[in-house]
């Protein structure tokens, strides 16, 4: 990591100090000179945000669903379901929201093409899910399993003890899980360069076509060679991973200090 780290950062320095040809701005013209990648970060960062606000509620309602006893069946296969769906290259789920996603969109709203922020971040809402679902559920059942007992004898029934125990002790890994899930978001190269548009530019409604930064560097990376537009995807890639670093530490922090809180519990 501090290879890569050094890598990206040695030829990002000069990109970043580039007054001829500054990358830190909103305007993506590389025909006129422009090369600016602050609206593919704003769009990774709204992608991002978007499906965790829908990811988040429905991984907390599969996550509580199979923790009741009195749905252990169901919530058996829909375990399985999660694994599955994990499981699955992003690059399946992109093809099928093209000729799925895409038209619906395109039908019912009559606002553009279908290639949109709403269409990636609908499917990145089920990428990002399984993910978010397994690690409440390896939390949370551990942590059923405990109360379960002591919910009984004080008279819980199983969606109190849903609700007023287990839920509020397992904040922590309910912030580790939307980290998680909104890194896994940011990431993913496939499903916005499929059905983003790829439009570099800032957006008013989620019909309009964005690229966020990791279509951003698969396209340029595709077409070009030693310009300023190729040198630009140093400075995305470093700001890139500098974001899922980031992210990954808090997660590591925050089990960490999990981890510590129980062992003093325990003593």
């Amino acid at each position: 990591m501090i290879l890569l780290f050094g890598f990206l950062l040695w030829f990002a320095l000069p990109v970043f100090f580039n007054t001829e040809a500054p990358v830190l701005t909103l305007l993506w013209q590389p025909e006129q000179g422009h090369y600016g990648i602050l609206t593919m970060i704003t769009s990774s960062g709204l992608i991002g945000l978007l499906a965790l606000i829908i990811a988040f509620p429905i991984a907390i309602g599969i996550s509580g669903f199979c923790l009741l006893e009195r749905y252990h069946k169901p919530a058996a296969w829909i375990r399985s379901l999660i694994r599955l769906m994990a499981g699955i290259p992003t690059v399946v789920y992109g093809i099928a929201a093209v000729f799925l996603l895409v038209p619906l969109l395109r039908e019912t709203f009559r606002s553009g093409s279908g290639f949109c922020l709403l269409a990636a971040t609908l499917i990145v809402v089920v990428l990002i899910l399984p993910v978010m679902v397994m690690m409440l559920d390896t939390h949370c059942r551990p942590l059923a399993k405990q109360i379960h007992l002591a919910s009984v004898a004080t008279g819980f029934t199983e969606s109190q003890t849903l609700v007023y125990l287990i839920f509020p002790h397992a904040q922590k890994a309910m912030v580790s899980a939307m980290l998680l899930g909104f890194s896994r978001a940011i990431g993913d190269t496939l499903l916005p360069l499929m059905l983003a548009g790829n439009a570099p530019q800032l957006t008013s409604s989620v019909f309009d076509s964005v690229r966020t930064l990791t279509a951003h560097i698969g396209l340029v990376l595709a077409t070009e060679n030693g310009s300023a537009e190729y040198n630009s995807l140093f400075a995305a890639g470093f700001i890139l991973l500098a974001m899922s670093v980031a992210v990954t530490l808090l997660i590591r922090k925050m089990e960490h200090a999990q981890l510590t809180s129980t062992k003093e519990d325990a003593v």
